[in-house]
């Protein structure tokens, strides 16, 4: 029989790694799990060609020969209180076939769509401190349509794990000082290792070329350019990518331009690599490409050699 090899990702950003031999989606949780060094037990869901929250892509009992497997693994635990004032909470739950069941859609106008912390790809872990991993779907369903009206009841959820938190939009103080202040389109969002983002003026033809650079890099040791990277979506090395995203205009929103400003804060190669640890980590780059990323931008002549 032919082998049977597919393409993962980590949806918050990883390498691309190739999985096989499973029958199961117990066996797949466990095939991705050994690829990426992580625990089973970590993934909560996994979608189909896109590294979004989909509920319209999510994995379920066929794969195509051609996709691309994301999987989506636990992010930060958040505990909520709900107040029961209609007999329907207004969700649909679903579960992963593998003892997590979570939140596949919220109606509008419902009592859970008023809560916003509560978000669609969230798992429910627990209700009133009572776990309910390893339950099914319907049954997690069921637990929650015979609680109590009028009374109120805890969630313990866990979202998936998203890439670059940091540049989460926030919503301005009336007290910030640029209020007001008319932005002309050319700046730049500057993430640094240290300290707060800021808003700066667009990149230097110095940042720029140094970006493509280590663009270039990215794909010599992994793969995959800075704009797939950046907006996870996977290819296979050698081949062309699955519906390329556009570029994003916002310079330092890229992984390639979060390395070039690490780079020139840092005097030499292993502070480079403590830097990218701190802002993105969870890509583990090996110590040949870090060191040549900080050649590159510090060094470019040495690094084009």
């Amino acid at each position: 029989r032919p082998r049977l090899v597919f393409h993962t990702q980590l949806a918050h950003g990883s390498p691309t790694g190739c999985i096989e031999g499973f029958t199961n989606v117990k066996e797949l949780y466990a095939k991705i799990a050994e690829v990426f060094g992580i625990s089973p037990t970590e993934i909560l869901f996994c979608t189909l060609n896109t590294h979004k929250v989909d509920m319209q892509k999510l994995l379920g009992g066929q794969i195509g020969l051609e996709d691309f497997i994301f999987a989506h693994v636990r992010g930060e635990t958040k505990e909520v209180e709900v107040t029961k004032t209609e007999d329907a909470l207004g969700l649909t739950i679903t579960d992963n076939g593998a003892g997590y069941a979570f939140i596949k859609r919220i109606k509008e106008g419902s009592i859970i769509n008023r809560i916003q912390t509560v978000c669609v790809g969230d798992s429910i872990e627990a209700i009133n401190d009572h776990t309910i991993v390893g339950c099914r779907h319907y049954e997690v369903a069921r637990m929650l349509r015979e609680l109590p009206r009028a009374q109120p009841f805890t969630l313990r959820l866990v979202q998936p794990k998203k890439a670059f938190d940091m540049i989460g939009q926030r919503t301005r103080s009336s007290k910030c000082p640029g209020e007001g202040r008319v932005v002309s389109g050319k700046e730049t969002l500057r993430l640094r290792a240290q300290g707060p983002a800021t808003l700066e003026e667009g990149p230097s033809p110095f940042e720029e070329e140094a970006a493509r650079r280590v663009d270039d890099l990215l794909e010599s040791y992994m793969g995959i350019r800075d704009s797939e990277l950046g907006e996870r979506a996977g290819r296979v090395r050698g081949s062309p990518p699955r519906n390329p995203p556009p570029r994003s205009p916002c310079f330092s929103c890229s992984p390639a331009s979060t390395m070039v400003e690490a780079a020139k804060e840092s005097p030499g190669a292993a502070q480079l690599a403590r830097g990218l640890d701190s802002v993105l980590g969870e890509f583990a780059f090996p110590q040949e490409f870090v060191a040549e990323v900080w050649a590159a931008v510090c060094h470019p002549k040495a690094g084009q050699e």
